[in-house]
């Protein structure tokens, strides 16, 4: 238990601080060079750093703001998700904050939308690195990530319309061209998090087989999920089978289906996307 414990730990900030250099080779690389202003805070800090350069002559290091606009983020961390989440998103936060102010620019492309695709894949690609790993990026990440866990749901989308209305004052302050390009780069960022992190995806199963205790067992020891079970007759066979319900997270479907075909080779399996669920429903965390 205590090496699972470490493992857990090391890819916890194996992941924190990979994702911390992809975020800042990614903004030396794309963003700047793009004038863009990727989501959350990160991109909150590029906006602050423009407006005090461009209105104030004043050039902030990116450090500097990141760490105070994170402030109330990482209270809201330590108070409501954990202390080790907490730590290695801190972990992220400084050390990509660090890497971007000592990474000299290295710009690929000054195409703006080759910028706008490739630069909101790299973002993503870090973003569900952080997810992946437990941890996060810090600002809106740990907003996302508290909401996904009390209510089950992905508000990914949400967060897009929220970094929107953040691009609006980028638009008035310093050209729409660089804010709708930036809404390109959010939206594509969005997209790969959605696609690559599955851990809030939840499949309804639908078992039918001869061997429904065998499988409540699995379930139950697999997910700590219950399920329902319902005895009917095949309609073909007009033999006596039983049924089990159940709602699980995408991943253990997976293994759930491949156990399943172990126990019963004869069992039918049905899975369906669930969207919305009511009532209780166990959610693993490790924070």
């Amino acid at each position: 238990m205590k090496n699972i414990r470490m493992n857990h730990e090391v890819k916890r900030f194996g992941c924190a601080v990979i994702a911390a250099v992809v975020f800042a080779v990614n903004i030396k690389t794309f963003v700047r060079a793009g004038g863009l202003y990727p989501g959350g805070f990160n991109g909150l800090t590029l906006l602050f750093q423009s407006i005090f350069e461009k209105f104030m002559g004043i050039e902030i290091p990116y450090t500097l703001i990141n760490l105070v606009l994170n402030a109330i983020p990482v209270t809201i961390g330590l108070k409501f998700i954990g202390k080790k989440f907490t730590l290695s998103s801190c972990c992220v936060i400084f050390l990509s904050s660090i890497l971007t102010d000592i990474i000299s620019p290295q710009p690929i492309t000054y195409d703006t939308l080759l910028i706008s695709i490739f630069g909101g894949l790299i973002n993503g690609l870090a973003v569900s690195l952080c997810l992946i790993g437990n941890t996060s990026s810090g600002g809106t990440d740990f907003i996302a990530i508290y909401f996904s866990e009390k209510t089950g749901q992905d508000i990914w989308n949400y967060i897009l319309c929220g970094n929107a209305l953040m691009l609006i004052a980028a638009g008035l302050l310093f050209g729409w061209d660089k804010a709708l390009y930036s809404i390109i780069f959010q939206f594509t960022s969005t997209q790969v998090v959605q696609m690559l992190h599955q851990r809030y995806k939840k499949h309804t199963l639908f078992i039918i087989t001869q061997k429904p205790d065998e499988v409540y067992k699995e379930i139950s020891s697999i997910t700590h999920h219950s399920a329902t079970r319902l005895e009917g007759k095949g309609c073909y066979t007009n033999e006596a089978t039983s049924m089990i319900y159940s709602v699980v997270s995408r991943e253990e479907a997976k293994l759930l289906v491949k156990k399943v075909t172990e126990l019963d080779p004869t069992a039918f399996v049905n899975i369906i996307k669930t969207d919305f669920i009511n009532g209780r429903f166990y959610h693993k965390t490790d924070y």
